[in-house]
């Protein structure tokens, strides 16, 4: 079989339309379909068939895509055999980080990645939700990609998923809130709230379905905004109350230089200092959490510049929770 052809049908099946996958390999649509079409004179078999107005894999076609990844995946451990031969990981890695994980890891991966000579990472922020990441590691080495911990894993058929951290979910109140004191919080007590959630589909609107459904408290969500430093600022300002991970809810004391515009201090706050306006309380008897993952190709750590920065991702994160 053609390597070439195997590569049109996995970007097929990766991208779910011909022409998506025209796009990627940068060519016609009409190119793919003859490529298609030459593989499956090849093998003999049926590899596709209609689907409305496009077409689909045939359990033929499923099944030589999992062989083709295995194969394809030989070739790039063949194409990095060099590497291994090197005393450090050398080359190239494109990392795909969801924004919050971005501001939670990346100052730290960065300083880590410049330690290696030779060992760049080209990164990319991306507001991704979890059925959008399989199609992102086909464009990416790395994904780092969040989710529900009650959602479905990710296929481990064809991506390696490599657990970076389960961060727990905690209610973020402004400091005068009348719950702001407590230790924890019974989500019933926040029945009347007016909640700041994200856009359907993003694993902390899911986790906030999935406590509806399991408490029958329903929440009334009033904004929806996937910033997550925005959303503090709501909170702070009093505008409604948010599920907010823990390690990245900016709760510090910051110190304050004065100036123009900086008003004396507010009752029980120090000169020079203020604080975020906001705390995170953890839900009580329940448990809300967000799963950060690394997702590559099943046979991409064999790269060593691949594994090198997974490695540097999880020792971001093991400091990070110390």
């Amino acid at each position: 079989m053609d390597l070439g052809r195997l590569r049109t049908l996995r970007e097929f099946a990766d991208r779910g339309s011909v022409t998506a996958a025209a796009r990627a390999l940068h060519c016609t649509p009409s190119a793919v379909s003859q490529q298609l079409r030459a593989l499956q004179g090849e093998v003999g078999l049926a590899l596709t068939e209609p689907a409305g107005r496009g077409l689909r894999l045939t359990d033929a076609g499923r099944a030589l895509v999992a062989r083709a990844d295995e194969v394809l995946a030989a070739l790039e451990r063949a194409e990095s055999e060099l590497d291994t031969y090197r005393s450090a990981p050398r080359g190239r890695v494109r990392v795909a980080i969801f924004q919050s994980a971005g501001l939670m890891l990346l100052p730290g991966l960065l300083t880590r990645i410049a330690r290696y000579d030779g060992l760049e990472i080209d990164v990319r922020d991306v507001d991704m939700t979890p059925p959008e990441v399989p199609g992102l590691v086909a464009d990416y080495d790395v994904v780092v990609a969040h989710r529900d911990e009650h959602a479905p894993e990710f296929d481990s058929g064809r991506l390696e998923v490599v657990p970076l951290l389960r961060e727990p979910l905690d209610v973020a109140l402004p400091i005068g809130h009348r719950l702001a004191n407590q230790r924890r919080v019974e989500l019933a007590e926040l029945a009347d709230e007016r909640w700041i959630s994200v856009d359907f589909g993003f694993p902390v609107d899911d986790v906030l379905r999935s406590l509806a459904i399991r408490t029958g408290v329903r929440p009334v969500v009033v904004q929806r905004i996937n910033d997550f430093r925005i959303t503090e600022r709501l909170v702070a300002a009093g505008h409604g109350i948010a599920l907010l991970p823990r390690y990245t809810m900016d709760t510090r004391p910051t110190t304050s230089f004065g100036g123009p515009g900086g008003g004396a201090p507010g009752p029980g706050r120090s000169p020079g200092c203020h604080c975020s306006g906001l705390v995170g309380r953890p839900l009580a008897g329940i448990r809300a959490a967000r799963l950060v993952e690394a997702v590559c190709r099943r046979g991409a750590r064999q790269r060593p510049a691949v594994a090198q920065v997974i490695e540097e991702l999880r020792a971001e994160v093991g400091q990070l929770t110390a």
